[in-house]
Parts: C-alpha cells; sequence; structure tokens
C-alpha cells in the first residue's frame, strides 16, 4: 500500500450565507507517522454529535421555519455519522495493515492469518455498506432542506395558504426517512389579469426619478409617478424641489411655463410656485393664500430622489454609486410603454439573453446546458453561472450589476473576480403608471477612460442601449397584452428565476404590510 488515502465528503451547512463544501486529505504513507495521522484524523473525526443540540419537536406541529431549522439540525448529524462511518473504514484498514504486516505472519498461521482477514474483510464490507447508506441520508437532508426552502418560500408567496410540517428530531430514521410522503405543490406566482391600482404601501420609499444633470437652473422635468403628474426644478437655493404638475387656477401643466428666480410660472396667467408648493406670484389680482402638493424632495450622488408615500421619509437614502475604480460614461433616460413590475422581471433574469439578444450584447453566445443564479438564502443579490455577471435588486425599483468582460460584447472567465476589465449598470425602473416605466440607465466601466471625451459618444451609447431594449421590449409588451388578458406571466418559476421570484415575494409582501419584509437583512 503505497498512497494512504482518505476522501472525506463533508456536507456542512453554514447558515444562509453558507453552502456545502468538499473536503479531501491526500498524502502518502511513509510521509505521514502514527502520531500525524492521529493528529489529523482528530481534526476529522472529532466532530460532537449534534443531536444533544436539536430542538426536541417530537410529536408537535411545526411551522415552515421551525421545519426548516430541524432540516439543518438532520444534516448537522449526517455529517457526523458520516465522519464515524469513515473513521470505521481507516480504523478496519489500519487492521489490515497490521495483519499483513511481515512481522505479524512471523508469529501467526496461516491459517490464522486467513480468518483475520475474513473476519476484517465481513467488517469492511459492512462498512462501506455503512457510508452508502450514510451518503443516501446526506442526499435525502439535502432534499428535505431544498423542500423546507420551497415552503418557506410558498409561505412568503401565498399567505392564505397555511402549510404545516412535523418532522421528528434528527436520528438515523428520520434522516433516511423517504421523501415520497412529501407531496411537492408546484409553486407558481399568480401575475395575471389587468393590473391594479399601486397600493399606497408601496410609495412609501424614496425613488430615484432623474440624473442631477439633467435638471439645470432654469429647466423643468415633468415626470409621472404611480399615475400622478409632478414636475422637477431648482429652488433659489439651487436645491431641487418636486410639485404637482398643475396649476391651481385652472389646472394648467406647469412645466409648459418656466422658472423665474426659483419660482415656476405658469404659461396661462403667471402664477409662480415655490418648491415647496406655495404661490407666492398672482399677476392682477390679490394674492391668495394657495398651496399645491409637493413631495420630499432631494438630491445624492448624481441623482434626484422623491418620496411620493404618506409615511414620514426615512432619513437616509441607499447608495446607487458604481464601485471604486469605475468611471460614468452613459445617464440615459427613456419612457417605455409597460408596466415597472414586468421590466424588473426582465432585467432580474439573464437566463433569456443567448436567445434575446442575438443581434446585440449576447450575439455568439453559447447557449449553457444549466444557468443558475446563485444568492444567499436571503439575499436580493448574486451572482450568474455560468457567467461572469453580479447582480442586485435594491428595493423599490433598481437593479445593479457587474459584468466582466475581454473586449465590447464578449465575457470573460467563469466570475468577476477573474476579469480584468468590468461594465457596470443602474437600472431604474420608476412606475409611471399602470402601463408606462420612466427609466434611467448609467452605464460605467472601470478601464478606457478616454471614451468620456470622445465627442458625441453618447449618442452611440443611447443607440447601443436603444437596440437593447427593443429586444426585450418586443417581448415584455407582448407579455403584458397577454397578462391583461388573463395569461399569468409567472406560471412556471424555475432554478435560474430565483432572483425575479424573490422580487415579487418582496413586493407582495409589502402591499401585504409584512413586517420585516423578506430578504430585509441584508438590505
Amino acid at each position: 500500500i503505497d498512497l494512504w488515502l482518505i476522501l472525506d465528503i463533508l456536507v456542512q451547512f453554514q447558515g444562509v450565507k453558507g453552502g456545502f463544501g468538499v473536503f479531501a486529505v491526500l498524502g502518502e504513507a511513509n510521509s505521514l507517522g502514527p502520531s500525524d495521522k492521529k493528529s489529523l484524523w482528530g481534526t476529522l473525526f472529532d466532530v460532537e454529535d449534534p443531536r444533544s443540540k436539536a430542538p426536541q419537536c417530537k410529536g408537535r406541529f411545526l411551522d415552515v421555519y421551525q421545519a426548516l431549522e430541524l432540516a439543518r439540525y438532520d444534516i448537522q448529524y449526517c455529517d457526523w455519522r458520516a465522519r464515524q462511518d469513515l473513521r470505521t473504514i481507516v480504523l478496519l484498514h489500519e487492521k489490515v495493515v497490521e495483519v499483513l504486516n511481515p512481522l505479524a505472519r512471523e508469529y501467526k498461521s496461516i491459517g490464522t492469518m486467513k480468518k483475520e482477514l475474513a473476519e476484517l474483510q465481513g467488517e469492511l464490507a459492512q462498512a462501506h455498506k455503512q457510508v452508502h447508506i450514510s451518503e443516501a441520508r446526506v442526499s435525502a437532508a439535502l432534499d428535505k432542506l431544498a423542500y423546507m426552502e420551497e415552503l418557506v418560500n410558498g409561505k412568503l408567496l401565498e399567505d392564505r395558504t397555511k402549510m404545516e410540517s412535523s418532522i421528528a428530531a434528527p436520528s438515523s430514521s428520520t434522516s433516511t426517512q423517504s421523501l415520497d410522503t412529501m407531496k411537492r405543490p408546484r409553486k407558481s406566482l399568480d401575475v395575471s389579469g389587468p393590473v391594479q391600482p399601486y397600493h399606497p404601501r408601496l410609495k412609501n420609499f424614496w425613488y430615484p426619478v432623474a440624473f442631477s444633470t439633467d435638471l439645470k437652473d432654469e429647466t423643468m422635468i415633468p415626470i409621472d409617478c404611480f399615475e400622478e403628474p409632478w414636475v422637477l426644478f431648482r429652488g433659489k437655493d439651487g436645491n431641487p424641489g418636486c410639485i404637482q404638475n398643475t396649476c391651481a387656477h385652472r389646472a394648467c401643466p406647469l412645466h409648459l411655463g418656466s422658472v423665474n428666480e426659483g419660482r415656476i410660472q405658469c404659461p396661462y396667467h403667471g402664477w409662480e410656485y415655490t418648491t415647496d408648493g406655495k404661490c407666492e406670484k398672482m399677476p392682477s389680482t390679490r394674492l391668495l393664500n394657495v398651496k399645491i402638493k409637493s413631495l420630499p424632495c432631494l438630491e445624492q450622488e448624481g441623482m434626484i430622489w422623491i418620496w411620493p408615500g404618506d409615511d414620514p421619509p426615512t432619513t437616509t437614502l441607499p447608495s446607487l454609486q458604481p464601485p471604486s475604480g469605475f468611471v460614468i460614461h452613459a445617464e440615459i433616460v427613456m419612457e417605455l410603454p409597460v408596466e415597472h413590475g414586468l421590466l424588473l422581471d426582465n432585467l432580474l433574469d439573464l437566463a433569456h439573453a443567448p436567445f434575446t439578444h442575438t443581434s446585440t450584447f449576447a450575439k455568439g453566445w453559447t447557449v449553457p446546458s444549466l444557468v443558475k443564479f446563485l444568492t444567499p438564502a436571503s439575499g436580493l443579490q448574486g451572482y450568474w453561472d455560468p457567467y461572469p455577471i453580479d447582480m442586485e435588486f435594491q428595493p423599490p425599483c433598481m437593479v445593479l450589476s457587474t459584468i466582466g468582460i475581454s473586449k465590447p460584447g464578449k465575457l470573460e472567465g467563469q466570475s468577476t473576480k477573474e476579469c480584468a476589465t468590468h461594465l457596470h449598470q443602474l437600472h431604474v425602473c420608476l412606475p409611471s403608471s399602470r402601463n408606462k416605466t420612466r427609466l434611467l440607465y448609467r452605464m460605467s466601466l472601470d478601464f478606457a477612460p478616454l471614451l468620456k471625451h470622445i465627442p458625441f459618444m453618447h449618442y452611440l451609447w443611447r443607440h447601443f442601449a436603444e437596440q437593447v431594449l427593443n429586444e426585450d421590449l418586443r417581448l415584455v409588451i407582448g407579455q403584458q397584452e397577454r397578462m391583461i388578458n388573463g395569461a399569468n406571466v409567472w406560471n412556471w418559476p424555475v432554478a435560474y428565476d430565483k432572483l425575479g421570484v424573490r422580487y415579487r415575494l418582496w413586493r407582495d409582501a409589502v402591499e401585504r404590510g409584512s413586517k420585516p419584509l423578506p430578504f430585509s437583512k441584508l438590505m
């Protein structure tokens, strides 16, 4: 026996941020002394039996969260049991070596050695059989854990469907329990029918509505937000304001007027309003105490934000800046004829790229045999496998992504960390109305800084962005038409839909007033 080989398949569940790992130890027999081996075995095998710490829930009905916790203990038990089985094989291996030791053969008859080897052969066969049982236990426990996560997601998705699960305390019997008794209902989201009016709770967030560079001192930006018309402009102090885009006098759109000394002037009769909505000038008549609705409005990191909800605004705004080392090359605004949730569904999905974007950035991409979005169990961010792309949904309507590239249109490596150059994107999907979205797009690069100074380059970036969006829009508009007629656009979610599904679960929880919101731990 020239090599001493231990391959320890250790399935370790390390909480919602962890995963499963394989630990292998390979060494030459002559290079390790007995004390070295025992020290190494101690690291591998001296693990506490987790059954003493498992919650005692036998005979009780559990909610899905308690059941998920039990499934985690079940995996810890399987890990411990597998270590003990492997220890048995290692000890038996030592006995075989001892029997075959030349010094031992001098004092034993051939019959005695045959008998001992036969006994050891039987024990080894039993030990190997036990290892296979442990492997089956691990597989069953992982299936249980995946099923428990399905139940948790199902509970978040369908509050009206209360699913109870009963699991006994972790033991060898529960670990090998067949999953045939667990009927797995197919999970689907119900996103069908005409778009309903937006729930007021969805308004209680800060929404980016414009880029700072677009709002000059004497300009106005009209926007629609949650089916109400607003207009942005800068006051005397240079700070942005957002007021109702309707004059109190005769309902004239204010953005058709002008900005005079930090006040917006109605083009109909000259009434002038400040950034808090107060009318300070009424030419040709006596000044009345008139005020129109205004929204909290802030400027941060090159963006204008508003708070359209009735709740008091939070004191902090999320950061949407590109990572350190990136330079912003393009800021583009578009008005798109689709509901903002459908557009977010599309942006949070990369698996469609080699089928949809065949004329733009995904031209020439191969179709992977499997596409996965890998993310923490309670997160709204992660990365795509096998693409070198990181992605995050930032509530309430933002998508940030970082793409590793080698040259324009080409991907490089298996993760963004392996790539030398990157493109960073921000998409903001402002809900203008139930069938219209105001899209803010910002593109940044961590290479080729000179591109920013090439004349008319921003026209090229806009042309490319419109090409990509048009490839998506023809599909999303078709989805919207069918959804309005009753089709469910989330009828059959699969593995690579994970981030889109989590956005829908988050939005559903907001509208239902759930506290705390799902996935809020990492938000």
